[in-house]
């Protein structure tokens, strides 16, 4: 846990530095200043996220990635000290002092959260694997053929390799996902001015939400896993949308919009299931047409070019293919490439194992076949629930549209487009991998956002905010109680490490590589890694060359 507090300094350090730099570049080229604390700190995360990407391309993400971090936060603080200790001051003056030690204690608490807990089967699997890659080597051509999941690419593994710190503990840390999880736990604290308001806002259900789902992971967050981050972040900026459309001050601007859009590529990159966020992109761009303004849509097209592009070349590097597992995209003849049956049966895998059916060849099975099993095995009983409310959201927002039509309500339009965007990412998550775990946020924020809209517009809720009370108190003790009952575990310095298992080898070109006796994880410490024995050759003489 301490090591953690340490590592999370240096992340805070860093990503407040590249975070104002980019506070800067929008402030000066956009017109638009980024007050919010945690917005300063998201930019900067995205940046280093990027930073680490491109750096991969040309070798390991680790002592050299970091000096020439630490040179630029240090050279930009220098600089521009003024600047940045007046935004400091602005942001933390105005907090009364139980805000702060709210905040203190959230801090601590993710940092202990992030230190133990249940590993996600594939972070043994190959998350880690992934991140030493990455550490190591960066990226390496082929590597889709050593292990297919390689090819997913997560732009994550790229950040928790530059913040892994193992150049000088030893060992690789991983708990940058919980500390997305305190970001977006920051994020959520101003539902505590619904009581004094007397009423919720729409955006206070978004928060909700997002509280529930962080009571979720608490248990589990401390694994190096892309599913936490992806959440956390389109959780982060649906709530950052719903407050910008309920500023007076932003929602008739366009740059908040647009930046989250590019925040939203970024979410691309944590995971391909949540590319329906971008459906949001329909309002900046629809404003910036309108008004020709070329100048700032070229800025915005080169920014989310920025974030996308580094993912992209990532994964034909790995796989030879620009979307892994995604056969419709055939772009590429290169002699790495993953075969494109391996393609199809891994894409099939993902599908059938989310359904609970366990079987590439029943990929096709109709929804009408899959859906009744999968709804009694493989959900909780709140889970049922939260899927029942989604099917019931789908006619409430049915009823929204038709009634702003009749009515022509232009205003309620921007609304419209938030529920939609998450009812088609709810819907593309139900009909091809319902594994919860990869949709947990589309399901919460359909669930929640269509009634939330309506409550929105009563006049006092207190009633609601009373039992939303209640209700979080209980989260809150049960999160208490897994606290309480999980320092048994240990982990007060170091975190929890990767798992151990029985492995042997076999060798490719002179290359020795390690595989499960049982099973297929491996962990992080031996490497490399398959999941079994592979018929591979190397592109070269050595790893940095490939595999085919």
């Amino acid at each position: 846990m301490l090591i953690n507090i340490f590592n999370w300094i240096y992340v805070i350090f860093t990503s407040f530095c590249l975070g104002y730099a980019f506070l800067l570049f929008a402030k000066k080229f956009l017109g638009y200043r980024i007050i919010n604390i945690d917005s300063i700190l998201v930019a900067g995360l995205i940046i280093a996220t990027v930073y680490a990407e491109i750096w991969s391309l040309f070798g390991g993400v680790l002592l050299a990635a970091n000096l020439v971090l630490c040179l630029f936060c240090v050279a930009f603080i220098f600089f521009f000290r003024r600047a940045i200790s007046a935004t400091l001051h602005e942001a933390i003056t105005p907090g009364n002092l139980s805000r702060r030690i709210v905040i203190c204690v959230l801090f601590l608490l993710w940092a202990y959260f992030g230190s133990r807990g249940y590993f996600a089967y594939d972070s043994d699997l190959y998350h880690g694997q992934s991140i030493r890659w990455i550490e190591e080597y960066g990226v390496v051509k082929g590597m889709g053929n050593l292990h297919e999941r390689f090819a997913y690419n997560s732009s994550y593994f790229a950040l928790s390799a530059l913040y892994s710190m193992k150049f000088l503990f030893g060992r690789s840390l991983h708990s940058i996902g919980a500390y997305m999880a305190f970001l977006l736990s920051l994020t959520t604290l101003n539902i505590c001015r619904a009581w004094k308001r007397k009423k919720f806002i729409w955006s206070d259900y978004a928060r909700i939400a997002a509280i529930y789902y962080l009571t979720t992971i608490t248990d589990e967050v401390s694994a190096p896993a892309s599913d936490f981050a992806i959440m956390c972040m389109i959780f982060w900026i649906v709530i950052k949308w719903l407050d910008a459309l309920e500023d007076d001050g932003t929602k008739n601007e366009i740059a908040p919009f647009a930046l989250l859009c590019v925040a939203g590529a970024y979410a691309l990159t944590l995971k391909l299931t949540a590319g329906l966020i971008l459906i949001l992109l329909i309002k900046p761009a629809v404003n910036l047409i309108k008004g020709k303004k070329w100048k700032e849509i070229c800025i915005y097209l080169s920014l989310g070019l920025t974030v996308a592009v580094p993912w992209f070349i990532r994964t034909v590097l790995i796989s030879g293919w620009l979307i892994y597992p995604f056969e419709g995209l055939d772009l590429f003849n290169v002699d790495w490439k993953i075969n494109s049956e391996t393609v199809a049966l891994d894409a099939a895998n993902i599908k059938t194992w989310a359904r609970g059916l366990y079987n590439a060849s029943l990929v096709d099975v109709p929804i009408s076949e899959w859906f009744p099993g999968w709804f009694k095995g493989a959900l909780s009983g709140t889970e049922k629930l939260l899927i029942i409310a989604c099917l019931g959201e789908i006619i409430l927002f049915a009823g929204i549209v038709i009634t702003s039509v009749i009515r022509r309500n232009k205003d309620s339009w921007d609304a419209i487009l938030v529920m939609f965007t998450m009812l088609s990412s709810y819907i593309f998550w139900q009909l091809s991998a319902p594994m919860m775990r990869y949709g947990y946020a589309g399901v919460l924020l359909t669930a929640v956002l269509p009634v939330g809209y309506i409550l929105s517009h009563l006049k006092k809720t207190r009633i609601i905010c009373l039992i939303v009370l209640l209700y979080g108190a209980y989260k809150l003790g049960m999160v208490g109680k897994y606290a309480f009952d999980s320092r048994l575990f240990g982990y007060m310095l170091w975190p929890q490490d990767y798992g151990q298992y029985e492995l042997e080898s076999y060798d490719v070109d002179g290359i020795t590589i390690f595989y499960p006796v049982e099973g297929d994880r491996t962990g992080y410490d031996a490497f490399p890694t398959s999941p079994d024995k592979r018929d591979l050759e190397l592109r070269g003489t050595g790893l940095r060359d490939g595999f085919r």
